[in-house]
């Protein structure tokens, strides 16, 4: 899809050429950077960007300076996308503990269309470090669209409608909103909301937004003006200092409390962001620190419960004591593991292996449908020892076979049942999805008894859309560890080995409230706590009754296993909107607490959190509201109808309703396990006779167009007297024809099967 896309791209910028601005200049693409010249993902956005979908080039010109235009036969299959031409660009950031919830505003005209016709228009939004599309609003004269999120039992009857091109994910960061019939000329204003995980390291956080705009978009007109906008604000829900560290643009700082500060960056620009917005700040402090935000629910709200949410950070002190760790690898080389997948988890494990401190050690486990093993008995990370491993995996990472995953666990389980002075971790990757996952479940529940001082923790990485995302989440959840995904697997290693830095410089563990005990009806999200990493802060939230005391305790074991207790401070939540900080999370818990039991109430509860926040769910769809407000009431009616019309405006509002394609990433896929069928290999579909034909003379006329339909080509061709227009004419059509035999002989007459 994301190659396609690209393609229609590129379709598009040729077919731009066409269109002419008088003096000012003619929008031409710039040429990519030699290493895109040719891949095709030289083309994806990198900022919001806006698409005119054209199916028919004979409609592509300048709405507001008709100009000549050769006639173009045939017609673009599939639809090629020219960039809309960008008026005003806003971005709000809100950034709160690890969460950043963003906005942005713009303006877009189709500035390619004649202003008699009408083409959709397609809205790309590259979201940051696991985005998660909250919200679009578009306005075009007339007419108004929205999206909404509604509940799954309330368009079943509509499940078969849904187009692919009417909205979805590109890649897992990308996502497009197709917009029907937008008149040519007209200017869309667009708000987009999404929400992002702000990333954390060394004790300092960064936001990345994806901000960067092709040239391209800049408007034609020499003395149009551009706005630019940037808003951030940052809270992080304590009253220590925050230091500012770097900022990609020339933003003025404008707010600064205890914990909080604001940045603003409003200026007319020549050009647009060439970069993308980069922001990183840190919490001065150098131990382990923490506090509470309490917020009350809203009277609209389905749980009239309390909400809390509890941050704990790991400081920015890097020379923190880390527990020493046993660590058992378990991955997984089915059939489906083929390839740059397994090579991909080969490099990430490999490095990983050269990370150990040599007093740490390891196993690995390689499994399909049977398990082999590095050792039977964990090694010691000697030099030695990750040379014969990665030797070890060159030899045996061979993809083949099915899934089990019951076998490789269990074995590791016992492996670590004897780890004494250490953090026992169980490493799972895999690709698939197995029948017996919730007995594996019920398996790990068992082993995790409280006898041991520490179980065996277990971090679990899914690679792909067809492995079960919420038996790992739940896996993890039960092993008191952490879960991650690579849902584009272009992004495996780096993921896995984000995942991996994490397990391997814990510095907290056995972490325990007891302020819980003390509550009605509590809810924690996660059930059981994890460790808390140097890597990252530990964000638990719930619902509660009753009252929590004013300072309480949180408690757990140190890496040189001495007790640690820290005060926790209790704040309202008074510009938090915690709701929304915790929404995703709190979604993916239920959500696999709903796999795992089956529970219908739980679904219900998770499909009430989605309609509330917005935010996507399994039980949730996304739909496009379309309101005409300009449409009139019928002449038929009544003249106490029209009256009563007359009073309200004479207008009404005439809605419609689009049903997207289901965004969750679902609960697996058996029979693509089965198969072995790689995650991210899509079927292609050779085209029919047909299409190549269309294809092949939207080709041909795009290739005329690159070189007819320049700005000296229209200017020479006012200045010719009839005689010599004649003269062109007839010579065009001969080599118009010269170019349909040429084409019929190779497509028609070259004796291949198509």
């Amino acid at each position: 899809m994301a190659e396609d896309f690209s393609t229609a791209v590129d379709d598009g910028l040729k077919l731009s050429k066409r269109i002419y601005f008088g003096k000012d200049r003619a929008v031409a693409p710039p040429k990519p950077p030699v290493s895109m010249e040719k891949s095709a993902k030289g083309y994806l956005p990198t900022a919001p960007m806006v698409y005119a979908v054209i199916s028919n080039p004979a409609i592509v010109d300048n709405p507001d300076m008709p100009s000549y235009q050769p006639h173009v036969h045939g017609r673009c299959d599939p639809s090629a996308l020219i960039p809309l031409q960008m008026n005003g660009i806003e971005l709000e950031a809100d950034c709160y503990f690890d969460t950043a919830l963003i906005k942005v505003t713009g303006s877009w005209r189709v500035h390619c269309v004649m202003a008699s016709r009408t083409c959709d228009c397609r809205i790309a939004i590259p979201m940051g470090e696991k985005g998660s599309i909250l919200g679009v609003e578009v306005n075009v004269p007339r007419k108004s669209y929205s999206t909404q999120v509604v509940a799954m039992e309330d368009n079943n009857a509509n499940a078969n409608t849904t187009r692919a091109e009417d909205g979805g994910f590109l890649k897992p960061n990308i996502f497009t909103l197709n917009i029907p019939e937008i008149d040519g000329g007209s200017t869309l204003s667009i708000k987009i909301s999404w929400c992002q995980k702000i990333l954390h390291r060394d004790g300092e956080f960064s936001l990345n937004v994806p901000f960067s705009f092709p040239e391209f978009v800049t408007p034609a007109g020499k003395k149009m003006s551009k706005r630019e906008k940037i808003q951030v604000n940052v809270n992080a829900g304590t009253g220590s200092e925050l230091l500012c560290q770097t900022i990609s643009h020339p933003l003025k700082e404008v707010r600064r409390h205890a914990g909080s500060m604001g940045f603003s960056y409003d200026s007319e620009v020549l050009s647009w962001s060439k970069t993308d917005f980069s922001f990183s700040y840190a919490v001065s402090s150098s131990h382990i620190n923490g506090g509470v935000l309490l917020e009350s629910a809203s009277v609209d709200d389905f749980d009239q419960r309390e909400m809390f949410s509890i941050c704990l950070s790991p400081g920015n002190l890097q020379s923190r004591k880390v527990f020493r760790k046993d660590i058992v690898f378990i991955i997984d080389i089915s059939g489906s593991m083929r390839e740059k997948l397994l090579e991909d988890t080969k490099r990430a494990l490999s490095t990983a292996l050269s990370k150990l401190d040599p007093n740490d050690s390891f196993s690995i486990i390689a499994f399909n449908g049977e398990t082999n093993l590095f050792s039977k008995s964990m090694e010691l990370a000697s030099k030695d020892a990750v040379e014969r491993a990665i030797e070890w995996m060159n030899m045996n990472f061979v993809a083949g076979g099915g899934t089990d995953i019951l076998r490789p666990l269990s074995t590791a389980i016992e492996m670590l049942s004897g780890a004494r002075g250490s953090v026992p971790i169980i490493f799972l990757v895999t690709d698939g999805t197995v029948e017996d996952e919730r007995q594996i479940c019920d398996m790990v529940k068992k082993h995790m008894i409280n006898g041991e001082s520490i179980c065996p923790r277990i971090y679990a990485f899914g690679s792909g859309s067809f492995c079960n995302h919420y038996f790992l989440r739940m896996l993890s959840m039960i092993g008191r560890g952490q879960y991650d995904a690579a849902l584009d697997v272009d992004a495996i290693e780096p993921q896995m080995l984000k995942l991996y830095d994490k397990a391997s410089s814990l510095i907290l563990a056995n972490i325990t409230i007891d302020t819980f005990d003390d509550l009605d009806n509590v809810e924690v999200y996660p059930v059981h706590i994890p460790d808390l990493s140097s890597e990252d802060p530990l964000i638990i939230s719930g619902r509660y009754k009753g009252s929590f005391p004013e300072t309480f305790k949180a408690k757990g074991v140190l890496a040189d296993f001495s007790n640690f207790a820290i005060d926790m401070k209790i704040q309202n939540a008074k510009d938090i909107p915690l709701r929304m900080v915790s929404a995703r999370e709190q979604i993916g818990y239920l959500t696999a607490q709903a796999w795992l039991s089956q529970d219908k109430q739980i679904e219900q509860k998770v499909a009430k959190l989605s309609l509330k926040t917005g935010f996507i769910s399994e039980y949730t769809r996304m739909t496009i509201c379309e309101k005409d407000l300009l449409k009139k009431v019928k002449e038929s009616g009544g003249a106490k109808e029209k009256k009563s019309n007359a009073q309200d405006g004479a207008d009404v509002q005439s809605q419609r309703v689009i049903f997207l394609r289901n965004l969750g990433v679902g609960f697996g896929n058996l029979t693509a396990t089965a198969e072995n069928i790689p995650p991210g290999s899509e079927e292609t579909k050779l085209p029919d006779a047909a299409e190549v034909f269309v294809r092949a003379a939207t080709n041909c006329c795009s290739s005329l167009c690159n070189y007819c339909c320049c700005v000296c080509c229209i200017q020479v061709c006012s200045r010719m007297n009839n005689q010599l227009a004649v003269a062109l004419t007839q010579l065009c059509v001969g080599l118009g024809c010269l170019g349909c035999i040429a084409c019929c002989s190779e497509i028609c007459c070259s004796g291949q099967n198509r």
